[in-house]
């Protein structure tokens, strides 16, 4: 099974969405220029109350987020618009990453903090970008799977066989629909493939473009709901276990949480308060980030708060923990797959000890 260079990977993350596009993206890039402007009013803090002079007392931050806003980082813009930061001493500036993904951007420390993935931070330390790493769990669980058509009747991922799937040619993505449908009993070499060249999934299965593509529950599901169009969908977690790795994360420069761990805690706390308010409020949530970014599609959005309201803590004790051993069993799954250059260590990648 091939690999995919990180030049290529990092140039395919420029046009990464909510899909899975850019899967293991911009792990490779040494730095990363940001984008400061474009996040809506994301200066905004109603409740916070605070001046420029107190402002200007505050520890100043930079949250970079993996691509544009969406809601994975609703608890972010609550927080801010709330004034959990604020209240925590923090100025946090939200920035969005000039190539598409934020791991170069913390790697480097242009950003402290910033929204990251597992595979993501696996494939930045395989490439040797080993300055950053998570530090909380945006959502509990792996939120993504298969869609398609209901009227192809594809229900599981035997059922792919003999279809066509739209795919980003990289060999992590690959091995895992082959792991999958294998695994179900199909045969993998009966699945053709097409490149993925939409931004909207629903509207590529609507136009015939392919029977089944990689999403997110969380936007493309509900994407199809509020269109009024009949999908299936079933989840990769569902199918094996070792597929319920974090996505996304909350990450940090290593070097800066290290040398400032009360900076990261009050950051925690801050967006945990946040995350916490979008579990018991989604409406307000949602209205709140369309708030701070109106370039959203606002019913989507509230379809897809709902939705994550029940994912962003789940059966967890509380927001933002990470399994050690679901961590593990992903890091040995790429190791034992050779889907990496460099074997991972599967206790590295992350530290939650800022997390209260």
């Amino acid at each position: 099974m091939k690999k995919i260079d990180n030049a290529s990977l990092a140039q395919r993350a420029a046009t990464a969405g909510l899909s899975r596009r850019a899967f293991v993206a911009g792990s490779a890039a040494t730095a990363a220029t940001l984008v400061l402007a474009g996040c809506g009013n994301s200066g905004s803090a109603s409740g916070s109350g605070s001046s420029d002079n107190a402002s200007a007392e505050k520890t100043a931050l930079t949250f970079c987020l993996d691509y544009t806003p969406n809601t994975n980082h609703t608890g972010i813009y609550v927080a801010k618009n709330q004034g959990y930061f604020a209240e925590e001493g923090l100025d946090v500036e939200i920035v969005q990453p000039a190539d598409g993904t934020a791991e170069g951007a913390l790697g480097t420390g242009q950003a402290q903090f910033g929204i990251s993935y597992q595979d993501y931070i696996a494939a930045a330390y395989d490439s040797g970008n080993t300055g950053l790493e998570a530090i909380a769990a945006v959502i509990q669980h792996n939120t993504s799977g298969i869609m398609s058509r209901a009227a192809d009747g594809i229900t599981r991922a035997k059922e792919m066989e003999n279809h066509v799937y739209t795919t980003w040619d990289m060999a992590v993505e690959q091995a895992t629909i082959k792991q999958v449908m294998e695994s179900d009993g199909g045969d993998y070499s009966k699945l053709s493939m097409v490149p993925y060249t939409v931004d909207d999934e629903v509207a590529g299965l609507k136009a015939n473009m392919f029977d089944c593509v990689w999403v997110y529950e969380g936007w493309a599901v509900q994407n199809a709901k509020i269109q009024d169009y009949d999908v299936n969908y079933f989840s990769f977690k569902d199918m094996d276990d070792v597929f319920d790795f974090y996505t996304p994360v909350i990450a940090a420069n290593s070097e800066y949480a290290e040398a400032n761990p009360e900076v990261a805690k009050a950051f925690l706390r801050a967006a945990k308060k946040g995350y916490e308010f979008a579990v018991q409020n989604p409406e307000e949530a949602a209205k709140i980030i369309c708030e701070e970014v109106p370039e959203l599609d606002s019913e989507l959005v509230s379809a897809s708060a709902s939705f994550l309201a029940g994912e962003y803590t789940a059966e967890a004790e509380s927001w933002g923990v990470i399994d050690a051993t679901r961590w593990a069993n992903y890091f040995q799954w790429l190791n034992d797959n050779s889907l990496v250059e460099n074997k991972l260590d599967v206790k590295a990648g992350y530290d939650t000890s800022y997390l209260a």
